[in-house]
């Protein structure tokens, strides 16, 4: 019966909340080898606890950037009281919404024996070109690039930026392609719990330290772009949304999609689009 319950929850999108529910429902349905032992519950992987909170349908604290916890309590003036709290939580509290563009990089050579060697395809490199030119009519004030320090994002983010002159970019190894926790339902090309258990830490560490609301000083809404993998956007929109992330890999993007994610000032979270390539011709669009 728990089981069931859980996976109701899960469907209705009421497990927002809890990595911990999600792995724990699995395993109480699983019987030891054996047949007729008592089920056991699982443990999520470390990396994972404290990711998601309790069942519920939306954590206000997700990015714990909430001003409430912000603030030490038990510093507070006992004679100044209310009129004190409700400074600091003001001081604390995000005033601008943060617009995230998330890239996914153009078409590439598989067949690359080693990651340098994985350089984009002629197609790729229209696929980029394509891309930029889309987020360069937007009209936006795009604040920087994030891109993952692989190849093919590398050379990915070197064409989009052709078309967004003066946007500074950085690049970063928390956004290389990876595992980031074992999907559900399982797939068939099985991976040692050892890859989800340091991909899936690197990726948690890159969702935690990119996806967040504004901090408090930011005066103005911000336009960023990341330009990385299909597998890190598929769990980062899982995570901001406060979706099972297990069910990651049910998402499917294309080379050179565009998701955008919005996160407002009260932290809340809205999907405005997933894996765009309206924007290109048919025949210019993969999926490899």
């Amino acid at each position: 019966m728990a089981f069931r319950q859980a996976l109701q929850l899960a469907a209705c999108g009421l497990a927002g909340g809890s990595a911990a529910v999600l792995f724990s429902a699995v395993a109480v349905g699983k019987p030891r080898t054996g047949g007729d032992a008592e089920p056991r519950a699982s443990e999520p992987p470390g990396w994972a606890v404290g990711a998601r909170s309790q069942p519920s349908v939306w954590d206000p604290n997700w990015d714990r950037r909430e001003p409430l916890s912000l603030v030490n309590l038990r510093k507070r003036n006992v004679e100044s009281g209310e009129e004190e709290l409700a400074s600091k939580l003001n001081h604390c509290k995000a005033k601008a919404t943060r617009h995230i563009f998330l890239i996914r990089h153009s078409q590439y050579h598989v067949d690359g024996s080693l990651e340098k060697d994985r350089t984009l395809t002629p197609l790729g490199r229209e696929q980029a070109e394509l891309t930029g030119l889309r987020l360069a009519s937007l009209g936006l004030k795009f604040d920087k690039i994030v891109h993952s320090s692989m190849t093919r994002a590398i050379e990915t983010t070197d064409i989009i930026s052709k078309h967004l002159p003066g946007v500074y970019k950085v690049s970063t190894d928390l956004l290389r392609e990876g595992a980031p926790i074992e999907p559900d339902p399982p797939v068939s090309h099985w991976k040692p719990e050892a890859v989800y258990y340091e991909d899936g830490a690197r990726i948690e560490a890159a969702f935690r330290s990119y996806i967040h609301r504004a901090d408090a000083r930011q005066e103005e809404d911000s336009y960023e772009i990341f330009i990385c993998h299909a597998n890190v956007i598929r769990y980062i929109v899982c995570r901001a949304l406060q979706f099972p992330p297990e069910g990651w890999l049910r998402l499917s993007l294309n080379n050179g999609s565009i998701t955008h994610l919005v996160i407002r000032p009260n932290g809340r979270v809205a999907l405005r689009t997933l894996g765009d390539t309206g924007f290109m011709p048919p025949d210019k669009i993969t999926r490899s």
